[in-house]
C-alpha cells in the first residue's frame, strides 16, 4: 500500500453531533408503516433485531473503528483484514446499497406528502412524473447542500436527528389519547404479539432488520471525530438505544390507531395521522422531510468517505482521493453517488406499478445493503467478539433470504425476481470491473 499522506479532514464532530448523525441515519419512517402493516408481531420482531443486530453492530463498529482508525470504515476494516479486492467489494456494494436506499426513502416521503394534501391529491402518488421528479429534486438538494461541508452540513444531521424525538411523542400522544376514548384498533397482547411466520412476516423482518442498520457510519466519519475511541462507543450505544425506542413506540402507536390491514406501507403514517386528527397529518409529514433530509445529508457524507479512501488507495481514478479546495468535502464521491442514485430510481421504475417498483427498491436495498455487512460481522469475527459475529451473521443472512420473496401484491414474478438477481449480480460485476480497472501491482 503505498505510503502517502491522506488529504487532511477536519475534526468536526463531537459526542452530541455524532450522536444525532447516527440517529439522522438509522431512523427511517417507512420502517414504521411496513411493520405495523405486519400486525403487532413485528413488535416482537423489532426486539429481537435489536438485541440479536443492532446491539452486536455497535460492538463490531466501536471495536473496529478503534482497531482500524482512520476514514474509510468498512472499506479500510476489510481491506486490513481480507486483502484490497474484498475491501473495495465491501465498499463498492455498500455505496450501491445506499444509492437504492436513497431512492426508496424519496418516494416514500414524496407518497406520504401527496397523501396528506387531501383526497384530490391522493393521484400524485401514482404518477411518475411527480414521484420521479420530485424524488430527484430531494436528493439533489441534499447532496449538494452537503458537499458545502461538515461543519455546516452536520446541522442539518442534527436537526434530521432531532425530529425523530418530537414524531414519536406525537405518534405516542395521538395513540394515548385515540385508545384512551375508542379503544386499541389492533389488540396489543402477549399472543397477538408472538409473529405468525408467512409471507408477509418474512418481508418485514428483512426491512425490520435493515431499519436497525447505519450504526457503521460512525465508522466511515471516523476521521472527523473528536477523541474517536471514546466517542464511538458512547454515541452507539446512545443512538441504539434510541433507535430501538423509537421503532417500538410508534409501531404500538400506529397499531394502536388502526388496524394493520388498513395501513398502507408507502403512506401508513400520514394515512394513520389523518385518522387521529386532520392538523397531525401535515405536521407528521413535515417531520419526515426533515428527518429524510438530515438522513440524505448523513448518508452522502458518510458514504462519500469510502471512495474518498479508495481513490486515495489508487483503487478508483485519482479524483475521488481528492478533496474540493474550498469546502474540503470529497465532492467527486458524494456527486457520483447521486449520479447512481438518480439512474437506479428511473430503471426501477420502468415496467411495473409504482408500489411494485416501491418494493423492488426496498428489496433491492436490503439483499445489496446486507452484503458488506457479512465482512463486518468476519471482522468481527477476526477481532475476537465471537457472539457479536455470529448473531449478526444470522441475521444479516436471514435479512437477505426474507427479501428474496416476492409480497403478495406482486402480479409478475419472474420481474420482480429478475429485477432483485440483476440488481445483485450486477452490483457485483460492476464493482470488479471497476476493481480491475483501477487496481495497481503495488496495491
Amino acid at each position: 500500500m503505498p505510503d502517502e499522506p491522506q488529504p487532511h479532514l477536519r475534526r468536526e464532530l463531537g459526542l452530541r453531533d455524532l450522536s444525532l448523525f447516527l440517529i439522522a441515519v438509522m431512523v427511517g419512517p417507512r420502517w414504521i408503516s411496513v411493520a405495523a402493516h405486519g400486525g403487532p408481531g413485528t413488535i416482537i420482531l423489532w426486539i429481537l433485531a435489536a438485541l440479536l443486530f443492532a446491539v452486536p453492530l455497535a460492538i463490531a463498529v466501536a471495536t473496529l473503528s478503534a482497531k482500524y482508525p482512520g476514514a474509510g470504515g468498512l472499506y479500510l476494516w476489510a481491506r486490513h483484514d481480507f486483502g484490497p479486492w474484498p475491501g473495495f467489494l465491501n465498499f463498492w456494494v455498500y455505496w450501491l446499497g445506499i444509492a437504492f436506499l436513497i431512492p426508496g426513502a424519496a418516494v416514500f416521503s414524496l407518497g406520504i406528502g401527496a397523501y396528506a394534501l387531501g383526497p384530490s391529491y391522493a393521484y400524485l402518488a401514482d404518477n411518475r412524473l411527480y414521484m420521479i421528479g420530485g424524488s430527484l429534486l430531494l436528493l439533489w438538494t441534499a447532496l449538494i447542500t452537503n458537499i458545502i461541508g461538515l461543519n455546516i452540513g452536520k446541522w442539518t444531521e442534527n436537526v434530521g436527528g432531532a425530529m425523530p424525538w418530537i414524531l414519536c411523542i406525537l405518534l405516542c400522544a395521538a395513540a394515548a389519547v385515540v385508545g384512551t376514548r375508542h379503544g386499541a384498533a389492533t389488540p396489543i397482547n402477549l399472543k397477538t404479539m408472538w409473529p405468525v411466520w408467512n409471507w408477509d412476516t418474512m418481508n418485514s423482518w428483512a426491512a425490520i432488520a435493515f431499519g436497525l442498520t447505519g450504526m457503521e457510519a460512525a465508522g466511515m466519519m471516523a476521521a472527523e471525530i473528536r477523541d474517536p475511541t471514546r466517542t464511538i462507543p458512547r454515541a452507539a450505544w446512545i443512538s441504539s438505544a434510541f433507535v430501538a425506542m423509537f421503532y417500538v413506540s410508534s409501531t404500538i402507536a400506529l397499531l394502536v390507531l388502526m388496524a394493520p390491514q388498513k395501513i398502507s406501507e408507502m403512506n401508513g403514517l400520514a394515512q394513520v395521522s389523518a385518522t387521529a386528527a386532520p392538523w397531525l397529518s401535515p405536521v407528521v409529514v413535515g417531520l419526515i422531510l426533515l428527518i429524510v433530509l438530515g438522513s440524505f445529508g448523513g448518508l452522502g457524507s458518510a458514504v462519500s468517505r469510502m471512495p474518498f479512501a479508495a481513490g486515495v488507495d489508487h483503487l478508483l481514478p485519482a479524483a475521488f482521493g481528492k478533496i474540493h479546495p474550498r469546502w474540503n468535502t470529497p465532492h467527486v464521491a458524494i456527486l457520483s453517488l447521486g449520479a447512481v442514485a438518480t439512474l437506479l430510481l428511473i430503471a426501477c421504475q420502468a415496467g411495473d406499478t409504482i408500489k411494485t417498483a416501491y418494493r423492488t427498491i426496498v428489496d433491492l436495498t436490503v439483499i445489496v445493503g446486507f452484503l458488506p455487512y457479512l465482512y463486518i460481522f468476519a471482522s468481527a469475527w477476526k477481532a475476537r467478539k465471537w457472539f457479536t459475529a455470529i448473531s449478526g451473521t444470522a441475521v444479516s443472512l436471514m435479512a437477505i433470504a426474507c427479501s428474496i420473496v416476492p409480497p403478495p401484491e406482486v402480479t409478475k414474478f419472474w420481474l420482480f425476481e429478475g429485477k432483485l438477481a440483476l440488481g445483485t449480480a450486477a452490483a457485483i460485476a460492476s464493482g470488479w470491473l471497476l476493481y480491475r480497472r483501477n487496481s495497481r501491482p503495488h496495491v
